[in-house]
């Protein structure tokens, strides 16, 4: 008696099957989208500029280290003059920088990627050193001092467009290409000559920098007091790294944004980091540590079709279960037959919907292709039900529950933060609506009625 149900319960099952995998090529479609926007933005940063990182400014005291040392040469003890060149990294006493950041687009096919161009005044001062005081071989090292530097790290010298002489004590000093340090990779570095470092003094500093680079700027904290400011028309930036700007330092709403990060030196590796690599003058090979303390400001689109587009089609085997299980228990309720090749049509046509999401997202608003794609399945699935059902209006009440379960889908998608509580919500809702709907269904009578029919 139950074999014709049970047959039918598996028929439905393996359409689901085949609708899931389905919906797994069109999620490994929008993946590969993803990917062309990246390789789109990459070839912008290959044609231009990269993302920026600044490093500095670090004085950098060379120096070259004579001394005494015993060796052992065939059992035979001697005394031998070693002479080592190496450089010692000054880090300001206060590191202050006030960036104002402009915002533009570029285009690779149809990928829009942001770029920026940043003004930033960079100021402070340094406590130099005393020459005794300098790492040496020996007590009785000799110390002859070089001619000092100023380095400022840059991570990619191309998107320097303008930078000014530093300020140095009384003097200016202009600036010259890369930064000796490979610590810090690229940059740029300015001669500031002899220093007395017969005793201890304060040195100030000041320099403008205008750089470009694309979606995010990074810096790395090497003061001993850290204040970096930055202000930008760009209404949607996103704070990451090891430090954030705490809520009363920041301000953010359509006209922009302001930002302040207060960092010391206490909180942060990074002159540790920094000062490790050119130890003895011994410069790690390749570019400046991954591991280096930094914090970032991105200037990206604050939606993401292609993240939004991925996170709708996970729910897309929910909408094809929910609307298989009200054909289903319509069919047995009201004794309609609903052939295997209705239900996968209609299992086609949702799972259309979220191709038509992406690829319509990629030329307009994504708040309009969700609405076009969803209007476009809706009224396609309401008209071919209401011939399959046999009802106009039967249609149209399958109609207005997508519309109902595509709304929801959409508030989970712009409401990333409250997507688990609300998805759950939803699901228990939709559980409960089934469980009351059929509270009063005998399923060996439905069964037997089935079979007889």
């Amino acid at each position: 008696m139950q074999k014709s149900l049970f047959l039918k319960v598996l028929i439905i099952l393996a359409l689901t099957a085949l609708i899931f995998v389905l919906m797994a090529v069109i999620g490994s479609t929008i993946e590969e989208r993803s990917q062309y926007r990246q390789q789109a933005v990459n070839s912008i940063a290959s044609d231009s500029v990269r993302e920026q990182t600044i490093t500095g400014p670090i004085l950098v005291i060379p120096y070259t280290d004579e001394f005494e040392q015993v060796v052992d040469k065939n059992g035979v003890k001697e005394v031998v003059t070693r002479s080592v060149q190496r450089k010692h990294l000054v880090f300001p006493n206060q590191l202050d920088i006030k960036g104002k950041v402009d915002t533009d687009h570029r285009y690779r096919g149809i990928h829009k990627v942001l770029v920026y161009s940043g003004r930033h005044q960079i100021g402070g001062g340094f406590i130099l050193p005393v020459a005794f005081e300098l790492p040496r071989g020996s007590p009785q090292s000799r110390i002859t001092i070089g001619k000092a530097s100023v380095a400022l790290g840059i991570e990619d010298a191309r998107g320097i467009r303008d930078i000014s002489k530093v300020a140095w004590d009384q003097g200016k000093f202009e600036f010259q290409e890369s930064t000796g340090l490979q610590s810090i990779g690229e940059g740029v570095h300015a001669d500031v000559g002899m220093l007395p470092l017969t005793q201890a003094g304060f040195v100030k500093f000041a320099l403008e920098l205008s750089l470009d680079g694309i979606e995010r700027q990074h810096f790395v904290p090497v003061g001993k007091t850290n204040t970096v400011t930055l202000t930008s028309a760009w209404p949607h930036p996103q704070f990451s790294g090891r430090f954030l700007p705490s809520p009363s330092n920041r301000s953010i709403d359509d006209s922009g944004f302001k930002a302040t990060w207060n960092i010391s030196s206490l909180a942060t590796t990074a002159q540790q980091q920094l000062r490790q690599s050119e130890l003895n003058g011994v410069a790690t090979d390749g570019p400046r540590p991954p591991a280096l303390d930094r914090f970032s400001v991105g200037f990206i689109e604050p939606v993401n079709v292609y993240s939004l587009a991925n996170r709708a089609s996970k729910y897309g085997l929910l909408f094809v279960i929910l609307t298989f299980g009200a054909f289903f228990v319509f069919e047995m309720l009201k004794r309609l037959p609903i052939h295997p090749i209705q239900y996968l049509l209609v299992g086609l046509a949702l799972a259309v919907f979220f191709l038509l999401l992406v690829s319509l997202s990629e030329k307009i608003d994504f708040g309009v292709a969700y609405l076009s794609a969803s209007v476009a399945c809706i009224a396609l699935i309401s008209f071919y039900l209401s011939y399959v059902l046999r009802d106009w209006r039967r249609g149209v009440g399958f109609g207005l529950g997508l519309t109902l379960l595509y709304s929801a889908l959409f508030g989970l998608l712009i409401s990333e933060s409250n997507a688990l509580v609300m998805g759950s919500i939803l699901l228990f809702a939709i559980l409960a609506a089934v469980m009351v709907a059929t509270r009063k269904i005998d399923w060996y009578q439905v069964a037997a009625g089935e079979a007889k029919a």
